[in-house]
């Protein structure tokens, strides 16, 4: 009986699911919720609605097209490697790492959808206006120039240096205040867990050859 959860499938689940979970989670938050309107979940734990134009983690860097180019060249050549592994390796590759990389591409394509699309498909979030579904092309900018939705903010330490402190005494401190989104969290999972588990795997050249035969080592 063949085996049904091939490492092809297991790519595209993994890559579809986390691509519904981000879009739903951001559709839901761009349509209900004002410009940075926030819901307290916990003292650590806010959903807070934010729009950037940058990188992961609402940093902003370089310019908006050249991130958005630059985000769908890494996510054509993480496919290309990805359809390489599944069809050569003949389940010589370890799931895991197969994982990882879904994830980091699941994660990329997550925030181009952002980029490319949602500048055409809604009207413009603002404090005193939520977002709502517009005809394709009356939206709040063009393709490629769309803003990425972000939500999940996790102030774990909000508190005050001591006064006693050079330069920064009595100054406001949180630790961990970069806002993010489903697609950041599994590009970072992704890139943390090929650090952590699969350093030597990557290392090796192992997933990409198949290890030689007694055979062939001898010519």
């Amino acid at each position: 009986m063949k085996k049904f959860l091939t490492q092809g499938r297991l790519v595209t689940l993994v890559v579809a699911g986390v691509l519904i979970i981000d879009q739903v989670i951001k559709i839901l938050v761009k349509t209900n919720m004002y410009l940075h309107e926030n819901i307290h979940v916990t003292d650590w734990f806010y959903i807070y609605f934010t729009e950037n134009n940058g990188m992961a983690f609402g940093l902003e860097i370089f310019a908006k097209l050249f991130l958005t180019l630059f985000r769908i060249v890494a996510a054509v050549l993480i496919t290309v490697y990805l359809t390489k592994l599944v069809k050569r390796s003949q389940n010589k590759v370890k799931n895991g790492y197969l994982v990882c990389l879904s994830l980091i591409l699941a994660g990329a394509v997550g925030n181009i959808i952002d980029c490319v699309f949602y500048g055409e498909i809604f009207s413009e979030s603002s404090h005193w206006q939520i977002a709502s579904w517009v005809p394709l092309g009356e939206g709040y900018s063009s393709w490629l120039h769309g803003k990425v939705v972000d939500m999940f903010y996790f102030p774990i330490i909000d508190t005050y240096w001591p006064d006693w402190m050079p330069l920064v005494g009595g100054d406001h401190f949180i630790f961990f205040s970069p806002i993010f989104n489903f697609a950041d969290a599994a590009i970072s999972c992704g890139i943390i867990a090929l650090l952590i588990f699969y350093s030597r795997y990557l290392n090796s050249g192992a997933h990409t050859e198949a290890t030689p035969t007694s055979k062939e080592s001898k010519k």
